[in-house]
């Protein structure tokens, strides 16, 4: 569109140029008549504004990557574990009913005492007791050798007892010269209640020393059925008959 325009008022210009060259010679011999006024006149042109070429853009579009949060992996909680332990219900089965009458080699007594049946224990069952029985193995201690002279002997009764009364002797030689066997002194013992056909084990406690040929024997059992009256259980010596010269002592606990 400007080229033109250009074109044209170039040419325009160049026909008045001309017709201005031949005036002035037609003037020379003619009569000079007005110009005619010629007038350029352009016309106006409406302008139309091209649109600018938008510019694409070739470039890919960015795009954003997610942010990665960073997961903490939590640590597993730590349960306690508790072991749960079922008890064992054990039937505990009755004891069985002692074997009536106690054997082995117990001895029944007569008459009015024949309720009571009674055994000596000796050798390795007497020391099977005391290992069984930790009260019966510290009264031991005190007719071990070179200390007093002790018996034992094991009772029970049918029908049971309030309290046990037994008495014995304390034997020995008349002195170091004559073997004539004497008796010392008389022991009585007591023990505790016992139930029908219950064992127990009574240990005869002297304080008569200990030495060769002494001894505990004649002994007599009684099963009372009466109160207990007295301290129970307990061993009183008493001398009957004087003693060795060698051995003078007091007896009675």
């Amino acid at each position: 569109m400007e080229s033109r325009i250009e074109g044209r008022v170039l040419s325009i210009i160049v026909a008045g140029a001309m017709i201005a060259s031949i005036g002035t010679s037609w003037a020379a011999t003619t009569k000079p008549t007005p110009k005619p006024t010629v007038k350029a006149t352009k016309k106006a042109t409406p302008f139309k504004s091209t649109p600018k070429a938008t510019a694409i853009s070739t470039k890919k579009p960015v795009v954003k990557k997610p942010a990665i949060k960073k997961t903490i992996a939590k640590k597993p909680t730590l349960k306690k574990k508790y072991t749960v332990y079922k008890r064992k219900v054990v039937k505990v089965s009755p004891s069985p009913s002692p074997k009536w009458p106690p054997s082995p080699n117990f001895t029944q007594g007569s008459g009015v005492n024949s309720e009571i049946y009674w055994r000596i224990p000796l050798g390795k069952e007497l020391t099977s007791l005391s290992s069984a029985d930790p009260s019966l193995a510290s009264q031991f201690m005190k007719c071990l050798p070179n200390k007093y002279a002790c018996g034992v002997i094991r009772v029970a009764s049918v029908n049971g007892c309030t309290w046990w009364e037994i008495n014995s002797t304390v034997h020995g030689p008349l002195s170091a010269t004559d073997s004539s066997i004497v008796p010392y002194g008389t022991l009585r013992t007591t023990a505790t209640a016992t139930n029908r056909k219950q064992i127990i084990t009574v240990l005869l406690i002297s304080t008569e020393p200990l030495k060769p040929n002494v001894s505990v024997g004649g002994i007599t059992i009684n099963c009372h059925h009466d109160p207990i009256k007295e301290k129970i259980p307990s061993n009183v010596y008493t001398i009957s008959t004087p003693s060795p010269t060698d051995t003078p002592t007091t007896n009675t606990n």
